[in-house]
């Protein structure tokens, strides 16, 4: 049965345990790739890429007893279909305390889909410096033959193939009453 959105609940493709163990592969790539959390500059784009990013944080300082630079980026004045979002945009703060330069940013988002949000945390970032360089970390990777545009990510929790007519959600404690990330139909109806 479909809910208010038109959407019907496919399939539940990581739970907690799973993705608690993606975390972890994740943290454990980006410093064996970055040989150490030695310039990590680990951002996370809002919305879900922040707490993403944050136990990203965590789990590299366990890793290494050195505590990466977290940060926080909102693309929303950066999309470039912001004449959808609707008229009056939210527009949350930016959190880059600490410099970029020479640094190597890992942006983090939860799902990777059609490019065009990391191609606007790449501009916006841009905006605050040179970095050494910048990878990419996502939860979810949906797929190549859904981009639009030439991105693609470093360090992949999962790859997941969809359908344009599925719907990937991942849902976290901080805004939702579970950690899952579920696959989700849109129905004709």
């Amino acid at each position: 049965m479909a809910d208010e959105y038109g959407l019907v609940e496919k399939s539940r493709i990581m739970d907690n345990a799973r993705m608690k163990r993606a975390l972890s592969r994740l943290a454990s790539e980006i410093v064996e790739d970055n040989q150490g959390a030695k310039d990590l500059y680990i951002v996370g784009i809002r919305r879900r890429g922040v707490p993403i990013a944050e136990r990203l944080v965590e789990k590299i300082e366990i890793l290494e007893g050195e505590r990466p630079i977290f940060g926080i980026i909102d693309i929303t004045l950066y999309r470039d279909d912001l004449s959808t979002v609707g008229a009056n945009p939210i527009v949350n703060r930016t959190e880059l305390d600490t410099d970029i330069e020479d640094k190597n940013i890992i942006l983090v988002d939860d799902v990777l889909y059609t490019g065009r949000t990391i191609r606007a945390a790449l501009d916006q970032l841009m905006d605050f410096g040179r970095p050494r360089k910048v990878q990419l970390a996502v939860l979810i990777d949906r797929g190549k033959e859904h981009r639009e545009l030439p991105i693609q990510a470093d360090f992949i929790g999962r790859a997941v193939p969809t359908k344009r007519s599925e719907i990937i959600k991942v849902m976290l404690k901080e805004y939702d009453d579970e950690e899952a990330v579920w696959i989700y139909e849109k129905t004709s109806e």
